[in-house]
């Protein structure tokens, strides 16, 4: 007897996925993720930053895929790239201005500009290979397993059509009337559906075990990406902080606020606009 096992059984790949939790990721940010250790508001702020980082990649109406993660990843390295080396630019502009060449203290602060943007572009330009090779490479291996997965639940749903067409089939002949001819097509028929049904129950057995396995296992494979993608944020901005601070003791003067500064920049102006070329008609 083959009763009608087909209809109760999952009909598309909906229904599998309805097995699945919604909470993908977690509402809260795990200890391993919280990288300062310093004062209470700066780890609320960082656990409110990446809490709702991660609620937005959860959320069903804003859920990326890793090749869109990728291409805004690659996007931003591109545009801190584009940055670095117009900073480098800058200086390198600046130090064939020929006030170098006038004005020693001039040519000194701008040759510490110089030094600086290069450090800047060499510690970004590391940030971009971590980057790259511990976050970009891992989410285009991760979009990889998407075709054989799809793959997967085309043949289990061929499966099924198979498995609904024989015991349709069979179906049919049960209701006729048991005579010689219709006994031996009906045995025929529940041969043909004996191992179109074994198959069809086989795939549907793999996808109901290793799907959940597959979703539930995201996060487990991400995390140590968006770890290692917060440690070189971190890193990066630690060692900007080290490098303009270092800059700054160079071409601060002593004793001189940023309101003298403001001054002393003003009565220059208003010197250069007494001057008759210069001057309104």
């Amino acid at each position: 007897m083959t009763g009608k096992l087909a209809e109760k059984l999952p009909v598309t790949m909906s229904s599998l996925l309805n097995q699945l939790p919604d909470n993908l990721y977690p509402e809260e940010i795990p200890s391993a993720l919280n990288l300062f250790s310093g004062s209470s508001d700066s780890v609320a702020h960082y656990n409110q930053m990446a809490t709702g980082f991660l609620s937005r990649l959860g959320s069903p109406r804003n859920r990326l895929s890793p090749k869109q993660w990728r291409e805004t990843l690659n996007e931003s390295m591109e545009n801190c790239s584009t940055m670095s080396k117009s900073a480098v630019k800058i200086s390198l502009d600046l130090l064939s201005n020929p006030l170098c060449e006038q004005d020693q203290d001039f040519l000194n602060m701008v040759t510490a500009l110089d030094t600086a943007m290069k450090r800047m572009d060499a510690f970004n330009q590391e940030k971009v290979n971590q980057i790259q090779k511990t976050v970009i490479e891992p989410l285009k291996k991760f979009g990889s397993v998407f075709p054989s997965l799809n793959m997967a639940v085309k043949r289990r749903e061929q499966a099924l059509q198979d498995y609904r067409r024989l015991q349709a089939k069979v179906e049919k002949y049960e209701e006729k009337e048991k005579t010689g001819p219709v006994l031996a097509k009906l045995h025929q028929a529940r041969e043909e559906l004996r191992p179109v049904r074994d198959d069809f129950e086989a795939k549907n057995k793999q996808l109901l075990d290793e799907m959940p396995r597959f979703y539930n296992s995201r996060l487990d494979y991400f995390q140590p990406s968006f770890e290692s993608l917060i440690r070189a944020q971190v890193v990066y901005y630690s060692e900007m902080h080290k490098i303009f601070g270092d800059l700054t003791q160079q071409l601060d003067q002593p004793g001189c606020p940023d309101e003298q500064r403001e001054r002393e920049n003003e009565a220059r102006l208003s010197e250069l606009r007494a001057l008759s070329i210069v001057a309104d008609d």
